[in-house]
């Protein structure tokens, strides 16, 4: 008997199990389900639009996606027009695969004043995606200032910092890509409360920031250290070496004919969002580290700037009829098992960490507790999804749908662009009609 399996979300790891159950050999039927027309989650709307290379995993995604065991269901959001119950009662699994589709929050004084984005929205504004297309942020600024240190402070701050010739192969925004290269911006601070050796970003992208046109990357040799210390496994040990022997290499970057720059600010907690109604400032302490944690000295500087970026982290949003942690953001489940029939994978289950490959053992965890925990099935599966669907009205995106949207998209492109993105659900659908 077929098991019906139905995936919430087809971001990276909805996919991975997917590709898992698929390749157990086993008699299964997978529904992916997503809110969006357009599938693949972050790689689509969260990679960086200048690191095509990384999109790239999604062709193994889109083999999963048409193997005749699978049926895309774009368009349909699980809890407006299906809920987890019917789902729980049309398919033998449920995965969440939901991942952290919102920030965290500042969590200082100021930090709801006009300028102030999550990482999250100002990433998804740049990358097209239609939740953030209406976000506008004004980058009629000289200087911007990003809180955090990890991979995603750093793509935000090199998009706003490269010319458009470094661009002109990117799927950026069209929206943004104006907004950018119209902005008078000069100077991008990044914020850190710990020490370079504690920076989260990995070494591929750090490198980019010394190799930029136009951009000179700023840090004070005082706070680099001669060598890496500290309890390190053997992995992090070399990253953090590596980002080190970097960081090192910025301090020779030659400085001529550089018209913007990007600073790193080390040993540095922002405490107050400055200004008026709209952001004017950033009110900073600086920190020591004691044993791996920063803390405050009571001495202060400001630096001024019209935008503040958090990129402190993501966090996923409580899904309704299914036991959740908000301390941490995460469902509660045992391993991945949330409830009888409900599984949990990516960052809805271990919160936003790691990168794309991280989310593939979930997935075949995922796929090998299904297996085990359902030996036989009387449920209708995809049948009796499509017959609700059809009885609310819902337009179903599938599958070959989203390829005639994505090529609608190519043949827009501009001149070395992949691709014009659509950036609204309205005119993705209107491709269709």
């Amino acid at each position: 008997m077929t098991i019906k399996v139905a995936i919430i979300g087809s971001g990276p790891s909805g996919f991975y199990t997917a590709d898992s159950l698929l390749k157990s050999g086993q008699d299964v039927e997978v529904d992916i389900i997503d809110r969006l027309p357009t599938p693949f989650g972050l790689i689509r709307g969260g990679v960086a639009p200048d690191h095509q290379k990384t999109k790239k995993v999604a062709r193994a995604y889109e083999k999963t996606a048409l193997n005749e065991k699978v049926q895309y269901f774009g368009n349909v959001d699980v809890g407006t027009n299906v809920t987890i119950e019917e789902l729980r009662k049309t398919h033998d699994a449920v995965v969440l695969a939901v991942g952290a589709p919102t920030d965290r929050k500042l969590g200082i004084p100021g930090d709801d004043k006009i300028g102030v984005f999550g990482s999250a929205d100002f990433v998804g504004w740049y990358n097209g995606h239609p939740d953030f297309t209406n976000l506008d942020p004004n980058l009629d600024v000289s200087s911007v200032a990003i809180v955090g240190v990890g991979n995603v402070a750093i793509d935000a701050a090199r998009v706003l910092v490269k010319t458009p010739a470094e661009m002109a192969e990117t799927d950026i925004a069209e929206h943004a890509s104006v907004a950018v290269q119209k902005s008078p911006l000069t100077d991008v601070y990044m914020f850190g409360r710990r020490g370079p050796i504690e920076a989260k970003f990995t070494n591929v992208e750090l490198r980019e920031m010394g190799k930029l046109e136009n951009c000179l990357p700023v840090i004070d040799p005082n706070q680099l250290p001669e060598s890496v210390t500290g309890d390190w496994s053997e992995r992090d040990q070399r990253l953090k070496e590596r980002n080190l022997a970097t960081m090192r290499e910025f301090l020779e970057v030659e400085p001529t004919n550089k018209g913007k720059k990007v600073h790193f600010k080390f040993f540095a907690n922002p405490v107050e969002v400055l200004g008026d109604e709209k952001v004017e400032g950033l009110k900073v302490e600086k920190t020591l580290v004691e044993g791996g944690r920063a803390i405050g000295t009571g001495e202060f500087y400001t630096i001024d700037c019209g935008l503040v970026v958090a990129a402190i982290g993501y966090y996923s949003i409580p899904i309704e009829g299914v036991p959740f942690d908000l301390n941490n953001g995460i469902v509660i489940h045992d391993d991945g098992r949330v409830e009888d029939g409900v599984y949990a994978v990516g960052w809805i289950k271990r919160g936003p960490t790691g990168v794309i490959g991280t989310n593939k053992p979930d997935g075949e965890i995922a796929a090998k507790q299904i297996l085990e925990d359902i030996n036989s099935s009387t449920k209708a599966g995809r049948n009796e999804l499509n017959s609700l669907l059809a009885e609310r009205n819902v337009r179903i995106v599938n599958y070959e749908d989203w390829q005639k949207i994505e090529k609608a998209e190519v043949a827009a492109a501009i001149g070395q662009a992949p691709r014009k993105k659509f950036v609204n659900i309205q005119d993705m659908l209107a491709v269709l009609d």
